[in-house]
Order: structure tokens, then C-alpha cells, then sequence
């Protein structure tokens, strides 16, 4: 299938997903850093990580999906596998290249191909909308609209706070900016954002410039820093190996597994990027280029690589070849010298792509029969659990679980795909731990 685009239609598309992804390359070291490994040479690795794989991507699998460290794999890597389990991140390094290459072996002998195939088409739409949810809840998180609540666990921030105004201001402009099909809109909406929090810090204070992230546009810190390459070759492979760490293997590798599962599904069913068979385009090389990225993160200093649901954003702009991912992988590199340019564009800004990307991904959900409870409540679980308890892995896990046990329980047992079956006992295991 040949994508219907253009040079300048591609181009853009990766500069919008670039900015709606680019906050990893501080999320991920300020994450990793917690468990004894170095900031500046963590972000150099999540740099190799994110040029590596959305070129990768690109080049070798012609999809315009950035791929980066993953967010929650990193979080698990820093207090279950480090603080949890006390393997040294030497050691937990090396677990994600174990878990890198098991992802390769899977994929080289199409048994991620054979899952995908194996999931229904109902919970294929029910992962794309709760990606949507999911990246939604995301923006508004990382934008400080919804914001932590002791009564009700989440709420919305004050309205008339400045940031909140900021925001709201850049969505709606954005959000016309796109019924108005401009091109390049979302990356309008950004710039335009990023005009609007210029106030934030210069006459409300310089404490919320730096929670919002245009710290810098109010006090210049330079522009220029060198790359740290100290953790290069620094996992500890053969140390990983001990039987205590299997567990934390087995938890990278399943977590990755189906976060790249369910981002790969999701992006196609929103996009139409599908083969002749129905399933995610070029498949099998993405799924290569996933593992690849996973065990050259263990290599470089870095947590697993995966595909990002926020290439939602680039997509949603038109971005429909391997252009995408190559024109984002490269923004990532110069910022291993100029890493400092990355608080120049606020969160409240980039949060915008994300919230509504989201909207555009709610269109499967009418491909669903909500009227048969045995598609409706397997699907109902997926889409709610994913943004719910914050994991792809979660909510997909219910998914497939709830799917199988209602065949059971409805004695429709030659309905169950066997791959599906065991794919439901090994996300109890993995729920389990």
C-alpha cells in the first residue's frame, strides 16, 4: 500500500510528533537518575535510544511511529527492579537487554505477529480509543489542568489560574486551527502556546515558569552542553542472569510486549495505516525495530525503547510514510548537545497535541457492537482501564482476560483463539506479580 502524501506533509507531521514526544529526553533521565545512574548520560542514551529507533523505523519499516524509552517501563525499572528487587542499574540494564532479546526472537519467529492476528477486532478498537483516553489524560496531566485531589484522586486545577487560561486559550485555538483543516496546525497551536506562556514567568513569577517549563525564556542558562557517554556498555549482562532476576525479565519483556502491541494496533485502527489482511502495516518490521530499540537501550544506558502512542500526533497531521519517524529522529539528535533548548517550549504547549489527538481516536469505538455484552464489556474494560491505571499493559491485560473468561463462562469455548488463551494465563501471571 503506498502512502498518499507529500515531502512537506511528512515533514511536518514529524516536527509535530517530535514536540509532543520530546519531553522524554528530560522525563526519562529524571526518572532513571533516581536509581544511582547519572542525569546528563541517561539523556544521551535516551537520545541514542529515540534517534536509533524512529530512524530505524523509518528507514527500515516505513511507518511514521517515533520510537523512545517508554514511559512507566522506566518507572519500573527505577523502583521495582532497582529499589524493589536491589539489582544495581548495571544489572537492571542488563535485564532489558535480555528482555531485547527475547522481543527479537519473538518477533523473528512471528510470534508477535501471531498475537496481534490473535486479538479480536472488537478489543483492536477498544485499544485505540483507550490510547486515545490515555494520551488525553496525559496532555491535561502534563499541562496541569487535571491535577492530584485528596477527596476525589484527580481534579481540574483552578480556572483562573494563568497556566490554566494559557492552556485553554492555546486547545481552542489549536482545535479551530484544525476545523479549519490548516496544515501544519497542531504545530501553529504549539508555537502559538508557547507565545502565550511567555507571561507565565515574566509577570507571575519565576516559580511557575519553572513547573511549566519556560524557565529558560526568563533566565537564559546557555545553549550548549556535551554529551556524557559514561554508560555505554555498562550493563551488567551476565549478572542479570541470576535466577531472583527472572522475574523482573519476564515483567520488561511482557510489559513491552504489549504496550508495543497495543500501540502498533491502536495507531493503525485510527489511521487506516492496515494491510490487505487488516492488520498494522509493515507489522513484522515494526515489530523488529521495537526489539531492536529495547536491546540497544539496555546497551547505551537507558530503560526499554518502544513505540510512542503520541505518533498519534504526526499521523493526525497526515504523516503517512517512513518520512515521519526519520524527520523526528533526527530532531532528536542535535539535542545531545542542546539540551538545554527543551525547557524553551513549555508542557502546557505540547500537552495540547495530545489532548486532542485523543478525540480522533474515538472513532473505532463505532465499529464496536456495544449492544452484544460479550464485545461491549471486554471492550468497555480496556478502554477505561488503560487511562484508569495509567498502563497499556493493564488495561489490554483485563482485555484479554475478561474476553476469554466470558467464552467460558457462556460455553463458547471453540470461539477462543488457543493463542488468545494463553495470552490470558500469562496476563494473570504477569497482574500476579
Amino acid at each position: 500500500m503506498k502512502a498518499q502524501t507529500s515531502l512537506k506533509t511528512e515533514i511536518l507531521a514529524g516536527i509535530s510528533t517530535f514536540l509532543a514526544c520530546f519531553y522524554i529526553i528530560i522525563v526519562n533521565p529524571a526518572i532513571l537518575a533516581e536509581a544511582g545512574m547519572p542525569f546528563s548520560a541517561v539523556l544521551t542514551a535516551t537520545v541514542l535510544v529515540s534517534g536509533f529507533g524512529s530512524l530505524m523505523m523509518g528507514i527500515y519499516a516505513k511507518n511514521p511511529i517515533v520510537v523512545a524509552p517508554g514511559m512507566g517501563i522506566n518507572a519500573f525499572f527505577t523502583y521495582t527492579a532497582v529499589m524493589g528487587f536491589g539489582l544495581s542499574f548495571e544489572e537492571a540494564l542488563g535485564a532489558v537487554f535480555w528482555s531485547g532479546v527475547i522481543f527479537l526472537l519473538l518477533s523473528v519467529f512471528k510470534t508477535r505477529e501471531k498475537i496481534i492476528a490473535a486479538i479480536p477486532p472488537a478489543l483492536r478498537h477498544a485499544v485505540s480509543a483507550g490510547i486515545g483516553l490515555f494520551i488525553c489524560f496525559i496532555g491535561f496531566q502534563n499541562a496541569h489542568f487535571i491535577v492530584d485531589n485528596p477527596a476525589t484522586l484527580v481534579g481540574m486545577a483552578k480556572f483562573k489560574d494563568p497556566v490554566t487560561l494559557t492552556f485553554l486559550a492555546g486547545l481552542l485555538f489549536t482545535g479551530g486551527l484544525l476545523i479549519r483543516k490548516v496544515s501544519g496546525a497542531i504545530i501553529y497551536g504549539i508555537l502559538f502556546t508557547t507565545a502565550l506562556a511567555w507571561p507565565i514567568g515574566r509577570y507571575w513569577g519565576d516559580a511557575s515558569a519553572i513547573n511549566f517549563g519556560v524557565s529558560t525564556l526568563v533566565n537564559y542558562t546557555g545553549l550548549f552542553a556535551w554529551p556524557d557517554f559514561s554508560l555505554v556498555g555498562k550493563a551488567d549482562i551476565l549478572g542479570s542472569l541470576r535466577y531472583a532476576y527472572i522475574p523482573v525479565i519476564f515483567v520488561f519483556t511482557f510489559t513491552i510486549l504489549f504496550d508495543g502491541i497495543s500501540t502498533f494496533v491502536g495507531l493503525a485502527e485510527a489511521s487506516g495505516l492496515k494491510d490487505p489482511d487488516g492488520n498494522p502495516r509493515n507489522m513484522r518490521k515494526s515489530l523488529l525495530t521495537d526489539s531492536f530499540a529495547t536491546l540497544f537501550a539496555g546497551l547505551v544506558g537507558s530503560s526499554s525503547g518502544t513505540a510512542y502512542i503520541e505518533s498519534a500526533v504526526g499521523i493526525e497531521e497526515g504523516g503517512r510514510s517512513g518520512i515521519t519517524a526519520i524527520t523526528a529522529g533526527l530532531l532528536f539528535l542535535p539535542f545531545m548537545f542542546f539540551s538545554p533548548l527543551l525547557s524553551v517550549i513549555p508542557s502546557i504547549a505540547s500537552s495540547i497535541a495530545l489532548v486532542l489527538v485523543g478525540a480522533f481516536m474515538m472513532i473505532p469505538l463505532m465499529k464496536i457492537n456495544w449492544t452484544d455484552p460479550e464485545e461491549s464489556i471486554p471492550s468497555f474494560l480496556t478502554i477505561v482501564l488503560i487511562p484508569f491505571t495509567y498502563s497499556l499493559s493493564v488495561g489490554i491485560s483485563f482485555g484479554f482476560i475478561s474476553w476469554t473468561v466470558l467464552k467460558l463462562i457462556t460455553g463458547k469455548t471453540s470461539a477462543i483463539n488457543p493463542i488468545l488463551a494463553i495470552i490470558s494465563v500469562l496476563s494473570l501471571f504477569f497482574l500476579w506479580l
